[in-house]
């Protein structure tokens, strides 16, 4: 199996980002996912930045893919998909319906946020034009199990498999709001918040992280116990979420178990040291999400 690296689903300076990227380039990961994936408000990089970092990933051996937007608001935002769509050099990340019917005819990667649960839908984005599928985060291994029994021929697959899970999109922007701000001049508050803006129950537990418009899980979701069964599902890539802390040495770890170059109980021991939480693979056990199964690490 290859190891995927997802898109940026934070704010970050412009700085951090670039810096960030070039320890990815030297990185164990086969892929790479480029570009805004959350809010059209983050301007910290333009697409003429995304693709000159693409031209330098690619030239150290990576291959990469650019994402659009899961939510598309304005006729800015349909402006900023079309360019993405036609930009000649890389494969697109459709994460809504109206970049699959941009990037119809031309080969595409079919993003977590389309709803593709079954393999009549997969069939029709084959025919647009899908050469793999991700996942939507909340499957389970049983219900991926009978989707590629049926597909012929299965489509590749690749799974989210470590990350705070991106769990919904909003038109409001919750930091702001947070911050009684309007969405319109939020003040860029999500660059205060590198990792999102945790969110606890009355009785003080952890349950949820705001991300802007986006809504992503309290715990941090991780099938590295899972790697040998999605290898005998014929699981083709396995996706790791960018974070603000050890994203390359969590990338790392995930590469040598992949590898077969440490045992599943040090890779455990060593993942509690880099998971800033509580672990969480519900879905994947078709479990509450925020279910933990016993298998993965508590830190």
């Amino acid at each position: 199996m290859k190891l995927a690296l997802g898109p940026l689903h934070y704010y970050w300076p412009r700085e951090e980002v670039l810096a960030f990227y070039e320890q990815m380039a030297a990185a164990p990961i086969d892929v790479v996912y480029l570009g805004e994936a959350v809010c059209s408000r983050r301007h910290s990089l333009r697409l003429e930045d995304w693709l000159a970092l693409a031209r330098t990933l690619a030239g150290a051996g990576k291959e990469v893919v650019l994402s659009t937007l899961p939510l598309v608001e304005s006729e800015s935002d349909l402006k900023a998909m079309r360019k993405l769509a036609a930009n000649g050099e890389f494969a697109v990340e459709a994460n809504d319906m109206a970049a699959v019917r941009l990037l119809q005819g031309s080969r595409f990667v079919v993003g977590p946020h389309i709803n593709a649960y079954n393999p009549e839908t997969l069939a029709v984005l084959r025919e647009l034009g899908a050469s793999r599928w991700v996942v939507p985060v909340e499957m389970s291994e049983q219900a991926l199990a009978g989707i590629l029994r049926e597909q012929r021929p299965p489509l590749p697959v690749e799974v989210f498999s470590f990350g705070r899970l991106p769990l919904a999109f909003s038109a409001r922007c919750f930091t702001a709001r947070h911050y009684n701000l309007p969405k319109d001049d939020c003040q860029f508050r999500c660059l205060d918040h590198p990792a999102g803006l945790s969110l606890a129950t009355r009785e003080g537990k952890p349950f949820l992280v705001l991300n802007g418009i986006q809504t992503q899980s309290g715990a941090i979701y991780s099938l590295l116990a899972e790697l040998e069964r999605m290898a005998e599902l014929g699981v083709n890539l396995i996706r790791i979420s960018p974070q603000p802390r050890h994203t390359q040495a969590i990338a790392t770890l995930f590469r040598e178990r992949l590898d077969q170059r440490v045992s599943a109980e040090e890779a455990q021991s060593r993942l509690v040291r880099l998971v800033p939480g509580e672990v969480c693979d519900g879905y994947w056990h078709d479990r509450p999400g925020m279910h933990h199964s016993g298998h993965g690490a508590h830190p």
